[in-house]
């Protein structure tokens, strides 16, 4: 099984990777087929379902659809052409993607919110069609969102596509903690090595590095930008910043010897929720597995090199890769998705990669680094995913904080012992999984439970 560090880690747009960057992908991908079609085109239609329904408003979802089919695409996406473009569709009721004549297209009108029919594929599953002249559909295609802004048609999900079947080989095929460990044990190579000799062999050798340093880039850039601005985030929950005064406080106490030991939770929950309220202001982060839990990851990246003695820069492509191997094994086994399988498969299988990827670079053994993503998943198991108003917001961003921590505490203790533990990885992941089938479909995105329905929404 391979997935390439740049398919779990993907440069995209938030508030939402399987609700915003994914519609928005699969648009672009309807488009490629339209302009691979030998019919004439007039006009586009599109319906939304299931979780991509109930909390496509709060996820942005109809906005990412509707410049998705104008032609904008997550890695170039610009914010200032994408107000113009939408300005301009809510006038003249047209898009104008490049290769393609202008077409038909009212949001109003045109994109539903089917609340009624659940699609069978997915949770997150929308259809796009393009109309002739008369307004008949003679182009269709079904689409689902399956998390971390990938996108499957109908046919690829039923092929069996998201298994990597068919792909070309790698030299470490691990399909499964037990195998990783196993394959690390025969080579002598970290989990780390194992997955760079991995993405060599797909071709990645020669980008592989400016690739990896461009997303540590984009991660710590997103950071910095969420610890200088404040206001309030969009959605009308009135949901104010708040990384900009907890890190100017921090900055401020430095030096003053009044800082209790617990305060460096604060500093990996800063840098956590910096980056989900530029997610929740729809600004550009890194999948990491997916948008609602991008913090996680880069925060504890950041507690690595500003707090660690010894740390080193170098390190961050290990941890990268490390952690990629981990998300990798959850993704296929289990799922990221929060409108599958709850918060759990979003800020756990997060929690659970950083930790690996920090005891990693801190000099764990491959046993300790599967222990790290043990602990760390183990202890988000049955988190439910019940944003409140539909929103990336509440409890998202403080969420990601506590990720975080528990990812940093995870890979501590894996540290502190020798790598045997009781209850495997695997098992976890298989655990969540079932613990995601069994979750009420009202806690798993779609806004009609928990928090969701508990707290005020004004």
């Amino acid at each position: 099984m391979f997935l390439s560090v740049f398919d779990m880690f993907k440069v995209g747009i938030g508030p939402s990777s399987s609700h915003t960057m994914g519609p928005m992908v699969a648009a672009a991908r309807f488009l490629d087929m339209m302009r691979a079609s030998p019919f004439e085109f007039s006009g586009l239609r599109g319906s939304l379902h299931g979780s991509l329904a109930f909390t496509g408003v709060g996820h942005a979802t109809d906005r990412a659809t509707i410049l998705g089919l104008a032609g904008f695409v997550p890695e170039t996406y610009d914010n200032e052409k994408a107000e113009a473009a939408l300005t301009s569709i809510s006038e003249t009721h047209t898009v104008s993607p490049d290769g393609l004549p202008p077409l038909a297209f009212d949001p109003k009108a045109d994109l539903v919110f089917d609340y009624d029919h659940t699609l069978p594929g997915h949770a997150n599953g929308m259809i796009l069609m393009a109309t002739d002249a008369q307004g008949d559909v003679i182009l269709r295609q079904v689409f689902y969102s399956i998390g971390g802004g990938f996108v499957l048609t109908e046919e690829e999900l039923a092929d069996g596509k998201a298994t990597d079947e068919g792909a070309p080989s790698v030299p470490f095929p691990f399909k499964s903690a037990a195998e990783m460990l196993e394959m690390s044990k025969t080579s002598g190579k970290s989990i780390a090595q194992m997955k760079r000799d991995n993405e060599v062999a797909r071709g990645c050798a020669d980008s592989f590095a400016k690739g990896a340093a461009r997303l540590w880039q984009v991660m710590n850039d997103c950071i910095e930008r969420g610890l200088k601005t404040d206001g309030i985030l969009p959605g009308g929950l009135k949901v104010r910043r708040r990384a900009k005064g907890i890190y100017d406080a921090l900055i401020a106490e430095r030096g003053m010897n009044l800082t209790a030991p617990h305060t460096i939770n604060d500093w990996m929950s800063v840098y956590a929720m910096a980056v989900n309220e530029e997610n929740a202001a729809g600004g550009q982060v890194v999948t990491s597995p997916t948008n609602g839990a991008a913090g996680v990851l880069p925060a504890v990246i950041r507690y690595y090199l500003d707090h660690v003695p010894g740390a080193s820069e170098g390190q961050i492509e290990d941890f990268l890769l490390t952690a990629a191997a981990i998300g990798g094994l959850v993704k296929f086994n289990a799922s990221i998705s929060g409108a599958e399988a709850g918060c759990q498969a979003e800020v756990g299988s997060a929690s659970a990669m950083a930790a690996a990827g920090l005891c990693a670079v801190m000099g764990g053994t491959p046993e300790q680094v599967e222990n790290a993503a043990e602990i760390a998943l183990e202890h988000h198991l049955g988190m439910t995913c019940d944003p409140v108003a539909g929103l990336v917001q509440v409890p998202c961003i403080e969420r990601n904080g506590l990720g975080a921590i528990k990812a940093v505490s995870a890979a501590s203790l894996a540290l502190r012992g020798d790598g045997q533990h009781f209850v495997p990885l695997d098992s976890v992941i298989e655990t969540m999984r079932q613990t995601g089938q069994d979750m009420h479909e009202k806690y798993k995105e779609t806004s009609l439970g928990g928090l969701a329905v508990n707290v005020p929404n004004c």
